[in-house]
């Protein structure tokens, strides 16, 4: 079945874009749900959505809408959140319902629910074309690069703020980084999985992973492997059953959650026993 996988073109840019996409999401996950703000992706790809609504009803590029969009977005969120009395989820909840329900009504005025607004609300990754795996996955390397080369920084302002700033890491900054990162993979990502699933790409590897394991760096590689290995094998048995790709990818991620809170179970109980 792998090599028949493999035969195809379209799924080879499938695959090579989703394992981008799913190593940037899990990579940017450790860090947003240990600051709480793991529903940061599910309320910028809302926005997204919007973005590209907007884009479609004047006959523009998506990507070329939604990336400033989203990334304004983003920015938004944390500064609203940093400077006001609404605080975190509350401001994700308010842009990313105004963004949708903006969505819908450009939708609903110009195109109506197509086939390509149907794409981007719940995936089509084998549609994607050459040039938009290329662009896409220059993006997702950028962020990867951009992430190891300053571990040290992401890692400072995700576990203590206030002494990252004291030591001179400046936070504003590197929280402006991390937003900036988060809503590329974003914008990629509504394309591999779709709208409303984006989230769960950034927030069940991280949160699987945690059963297990519990320092930073063991939690952050093994999201990164339970996320590509969950790819694969949810679009391995997409092709198989001819299920819907990014609900089966999701439903992937759901099945390990389960296996590693069973193993993060026994491991307890032996420890106890021990």
């Amino acid at each position: 079945m792998i090599m028949d996988l493999l035969s195809y073109e379209f799924i080879r840019r499938a695959l090579f874009v989703g394992v981008l996409v799913a190593v940037c999401s899990a990579l940017l996950g450790v860090s947003l749900v240990l600051r709480r703000y793991s529903m940061i992706g599910d309320g910028l790809s809302h926005v997204g959505f919007g973005a590209m609504s907007v884009a479609l009803a004047m006959n523009v590029a998506p990507l070329a809408v939604s990336i400033p969009v989203v990334i304004l977005a983003a920015f938004l969120m944390l500064r609203i959140s940093e400077n006001s009395k609404i605080k975190g989820d509350a401001v994700i909840a308010l842009i990313s319902s105004s963004s949708i329900a903006l969505g819908v009504i450009v939708t609903s005025l110009t195109s109506g629910l197509n086939v390509d607004v149907y794409s981007y609300m719940f995936g089509s990754i084998y549609s994607i074309s050459k040039d938009d795996a290329w662009i896409a996955g220059g993006l997702a390397c950028v962020v990867i690069i951009i992430w190891v080369l300053f571990f040290d920084k992401i890692f400072a302002v995700t576990f203590d703020e206030s002494f990252a700033s004291a030591t001179g890491t400046k936070s504003g900054v590197w929280n402006t980084v991390i937003a900036l990162l988060t809503a590329i993979t974003v914008v990629v990502g509504m394309r591999v999985i779709g709208t409303l699933l984006i989230s769960s790409l950034i927030i069940f590897p991280v949160l699987t992973s945690m059963q297990v394991f519990k320092s930073y760096k063991s939690v952050t590689i093994s999201a990164a492997c339970v996320s590509v290995a969950a790819f694969v094998i949810g679009v391995a048995v997409s092709f198989a059953f001819s299920t819907p790709t990014a609900a089966t990818v999701v439903v992937t991620n759901l099945v390990c959650f389960g296996l590693f809170c069973l193993i993060g179970g026994i491991r307890k109980g032996s420890r106890k026993n021990g």
